[in-house]
């Protein structure tokens, strides 16, 4: 049997799948493992040899099948898996700065390693669920979470770009001065940019521009007495989901930038699809239906050409980023002949 690994290694933790030659997996979900990342490289990546040992075991196969690994990480990296050297949110420790973490694990497991950002990694498999391997279309991905990634997939192929910056879709400018309710707004994104989908779409954009504003919208609010915006920030989603008016105005906003965000991608990609994953899309089916169809009202009026666009949910949200990675390392096995 030959086979390819999926390695998604996020903050605290693994998460390992394995897929087959037929592109069956191997393991339903996902195998998780802790990551060790705060102790360094060399913790970390024992860790993670750890943790694929025993996902192998779990799915019946040994380490002599695997004829590839596909890895994918939080960034910033390089396209080719080397870290950040300004420092990564996940990467805290001094040794990770700089760090060629796709090239350290191929040394360590012996075997060719793939890297995708984590974005991109969920993008692949968003566009490989709906669309199948070897497809001609073209997908955008969008994922909200405490900040905003996302991918784009065009002929079953990551763009991503001269250096890796391809597909950082969070840094986008929005028209948001167009979006009705946040007059006088300033979104101002971690990058420094004011108006990105990141300052509007994400869980910071909730905790440091919606949630002030509209709490002085609605005073007496039950969030506005905690005293807490970062604790706050992470309820409004349950809120929202249970019909509570100001939360779900700051859930509107997002997904009109989210609109607004999804027009420009068809003056520039003509794309056929476009995907919404992240935390949002783990509320109820009800909410989710109701949260896509405020994407497509924030798409401008009078566009024909947009009209039948599908907007999706991303399949498979928490295993997105290991089944993208193995499907883009099962891509790499076939055109090196390894499969």
């Amino acid at each position: 049997m030959r086979i390819v690994a999926g390695v998604d290694l996020g903050g605290t933790a693994i998460k390992y799948t394995l897929v087959n030659q037929e592109e069956r997996f191997l393991i339903e979900g996902f195998y998780e493992h802790p990551a060790l990342t705060a102790q360094g490289p060399d913790v970390c990546l024992q860790q993670m040899e750890d943790g694929l040992r025993l996902a192998l075991q779990q799915a019946g196969v040994v380490a002599t099948d695997v004829v590839a690994v596909g890895l994918d990480t939080a960034g910033p990296a390089t396209s080719a898996g080397v870290l950040s050297k300004r420092g990564a949110t996940n990467f805290v420790h001094e040794k990770w700065i700089g760090f060629d973490i796709r090239g350290e694990l191929a040394h360590k497991l012996g075997k060719p390693v793939t890297y995708l950002n984590d974005g991109n990694a969920g993008a692949l498999w968003g566009h490989f669920a709906i669309f199948g391997a070897g497809s001609s279309q073209t997908s955008i991905s969008v994922v909200l979470g405490t900040g905003t990634g996302g991918g784009v997939i065009a002929e079953g192929r990551v763009i991503k770009g001269r250096v890796g910056f391809g597909g950082e879709l969070g840094h986008v400018l929005v028209p948001y001065q167009s979006i009705g309710g946040i007059e006088g707004m300033k979104p101002r994104c971690n990058c420094g940019r004011v108006g990105d989908l990141e300052s509007l779409a994400s869980l910071t954009a909730i905790e440091r521009s919606l949630l002030p504003y509209f709490l002085k919208k609605y005073p007496g609010h039950e969030l506005g007495r905690t005293g807490d915006l970062h604790g706050a920030a992470k309820l409004v989603r349950g809120l929202a989901a249970k019909g509570d008016a100001m939360s779900q105005a700051i859930f509107r906003v997002q997904a009109r930038a989210l609109g607004l965000f999804f027009d420009c991608m068809v003056n520039t990609f003509d794309p056929d699809a476009f995907l919404v994953g992240g935390g949002i899309m783990e509320a109820s089916a009800e909410f989710q239906k109701w949260f896509l169809d405020e994407i497509r009202a924030g798409m401008p009026a009078g566009r024909v050409e947009q009209a039948d666009i599908p907007i999706y949910a991303m399949p498979n949200g928490n295993a997105a980023g290991a089944r993208g990675a193995a499907i883009e390392a099962l891509r790499m096995a076939r055109e090196t002949g390894l499969m």
